[in-house]
């Protein structure tokens, strides 16, 4: 199995902000929308990071006036990226090996979804209890 099945079931909307946003409205659409992380993007689209909460911790560091800063000084730059193509077991292994919990899909230079770890362990408890089901009825029949 691949990204695109992940895809195709959760849908490929992208929750974006501008890294002019403070750390403050940034923290109200997180909040708001209960995901854990959000896609940072160059005013002409392009992807410039994402930003989460463990980024948002980190800034917090630094006392309460981290909420009045920009994303752009406390979001992640270099972001881990996979296609739709990607295998499920590969992004798996980007996230452990990473420590990381939101990978953004690309295809062809266009952002087209973003999978989390809660979005892989849903499809790997599916995949688990389609084989357990398989099983039964394969010794049932037997």
């Amino acid at each position: 199995m691949n990204v695109s099945h992940i895809l195709a079931q959760k849908g490929r909307h992208i929750e974006a902000v501008s890294p002019e946003l403070t750390i403050s409205e940034a923290i109200l659409l997180l909040a708001s929308k209960r995901i854990g992380a959000v896609i940072v993007l160059h005013s002409g689209g392009g992807l410039a990071g994402i930003l989460s909460e463990r980024d948002i911790v980190r800034a917090m560091v630094a006392g309460a006036r981290a909420l009045e800063d920009r994303v752009r000084d406390h979001m992640t730059e270099r972001v881990i990226t996979c296609t739709s193509d990607t295998s499920v077991a590969d992004v798996m292994d980007l996230m452990t090996r990473g420590r990381f919990r939101h990978v953004p899909v690309v295809d062809g230079g266009q952002m087209v979804g973003i999978v989390s770890i809660g979005d892989i362990v849903k499809h790997r408890l599916a995949d688990i209890e389609a084989e357990k089901s398989a099983i039964i009825a394969y010794i049932a029949a037997g």
